[in-house]
């Protein structure tokens, strides 16, 4: 079976006002809809979860925090991207600084299936995070499709 590694965004992926609270239990969510979806493999939750312990993925940004949790590129069927918005903020560890914790209320888990399409994707993302105007509206969307309209364009490019 090969894996698909074009891009392809499902607006079932896009999770907006999510309440939770803490990031394992929003993770095992949006790794699950990943999961059901045949986006990845059933191994990608607890790999997901293992690698977020070791390798945090909370990024040191103004508020709204983002955290980019993602797994082995082996457990992705076909390349695709899943966002979270939270209703709070969870505590996810900075990956710059392991032992200081962060709040993250936007979180965008990559699954991409191929060991070196992580580094284009991150890049399509650092747009996303520099830009403070969308990620407040990113936060503010209340439904999955004003979510994707929001990101689609963005992670597309």
């Amino acid at each position: 079976m090969s894996v698909e590694s074009e891009l392809t965004l499902s607006k079932m992926l896009f999770f907006p006002k999510l309440e939770y609270s803490n990031s394992e239990g929003v993770l095992k969510y949006m790794a699950d809809a990943l999961i059901a979806q045949h986006f990845v493999k059933k191994e990608y939750e607890p790999a997901l979860l293992k690698r977020e312990s070791e390798y945090p993925t909370g990024l040191p940004v103004s508020s709204p925090g983002i955290a980019i949790p993602h797994s082995d590129f082996k457990l992705v069927n076909k390349t695709t991207i899943a966002v979270a918005t939270l209703q709070k903020p969870v505590l996810f560890h900075n990956m710059e600084n392991t032992n200081q914790t962060l709040p993250v209320q936007i979180i965008i888990m990559m699954a991409i299936g191929e060991p070196h399409g992580q580094v284009t994707m991150l890049q399509k993302i650092v747009g996303v995070i520099q830009d403070n105007e969308l990620r407040n509206q990113v936060i503010d969307a209340k439904t999955n499709e004003e979510l994707y309209e929001l990101l689609a364009p963005k992670l597309m490019a």
